[in-house]
């Protein structure tokens, strides 16, 4: 014969949160442990932080503190806040949240909180069920944890936002420079991205200043748009035809990339010696790309305006 399992209101098992739950779950840290990839012990009820209390700070296997902060409700924005005090006031690296019913939001924030911290977060839910007449137990699901996937998107985040950083004030200082000798790209603002850029002079072809990691460009790029690919390749094979004159008059050789597999294509010219990882070259590289650009424009402004159609 199999039993039918069905759930029993947490009140109805645990009245009130301080004494009865925690009591029972500092008494009972096994059947967490069960659910949980980490094992911890020696809970101790209602420990002093600041003005405040922890529910339990109990210990992992290294004998770090781990802050438990429980709630047999539905999640809330007050416990979550209680919960990164507790974790910071008692210097814990693991906080856990037991709640009986977690919110979207808060399963997104305890997400968001695993992959942007160096400490670990874990949000179960916690239900009262019962076979027939037997006593009541407690079910803990985990809903979040610390992984390390979580953590290496947690990091890459971490660098394209200082990526984004970085590269805005290359371009905040680039534009502010070049305005002194051109007004090429005088009415455009600093970029987040690789890249800024302005027009050519025709329709779908830009001058563009782009930056990576550990170098520089500067650049034509030829895009007219969605359906343009034949067009594209017209005016890249047109500016080719004067390769000799434009390398001549550009003062060196240029890359010339007609990206067959691709709609767009461009000519480039590359400047090695850093990036925007190199902040203290900035100076010299923003020179450097400023003069390329300079005697970019100065060659194939002639051949662009000559461009057919």
């Amino acid at each position: 014969m199999i039993g039918r399992l069905r759930r029993v209101a947490l009140r109805e098992v645990w009245e009130k949160e301080a004494t009865d739950f925690s009591s029972w779950l500092g008494d009972n840290l096994d059947v967490l442990n069960e659910v949980l990839d980490i094992t911890i012990a020696n809970a101790e009820k209602e420990q002093s932080a600041g003005s405040f209390n922890v529910d339990l700070v109990a210990e992992d296997e290294s004998g770090t503190a781990v802050v438990i902060e429980n709630q047999l409700e539905k999640s809330d924005h007050d416990h979550l806040g209680k919960l990164i005090t507790y974790l910071t006031a008692v210097e814990a690296k693991t906080a856990i949240w037991i709640v009986a019913d977690p919110r979207p939001e808060h399963v997104r924030a305890v997400s968001w909180l695993n992959e942007s911290a160096a400490e670990s977060f874990y949000l179960m839910k916690v239900e009262a069920v019962q076979i027939g007449e037997s006593p009541p137990a407690a079910l803990f699901t985990l809903i979040v944890g610390p992984s390390a996937e979580g953590k290496e998107a947690g990091q890459k985040k971490k660098e394209l936002a200082e990526r984004y950083v970085l590269r805005h004030r290359f371009f905040t200082q680039l534009l502010q420079k070049a305005k002194a000798r051109t007004q090429l790209h005088a009415g455009i603002s600093p970029s987040k991205e690789s890249w800024v850029a302005t027009g050519a002079g025709k329709s779908g072809l830009i001058y563009s200043y782009v930056i990576r990691k550990n170098d520089v460009n500067v650049e034509l790029y030829i895009d007219q748009g969605p359906g343009s690919e034949e067009d594209n390749k017209g005016i890249f094979d047109q500016l080719l035809a004067h390769r000799a004159k434009i390398e001549e008059a550009f003062g060196n050789t240029l890359d010339w990339q007609r990206l067959d597999n691709r709609r767009a294509s461009r000519i480039k010219y590359n400047i090695p010696g850093g990036g925007y990882r190199d902040e203290e070259r900035w100076p010299r590289i923003q020179d450097r790309m400023i003069d390329a650009m300079i005697c970019l424009e100065r060659a194939l402004a002639p051949h662009i305006a000559r461009i057919a159609g």
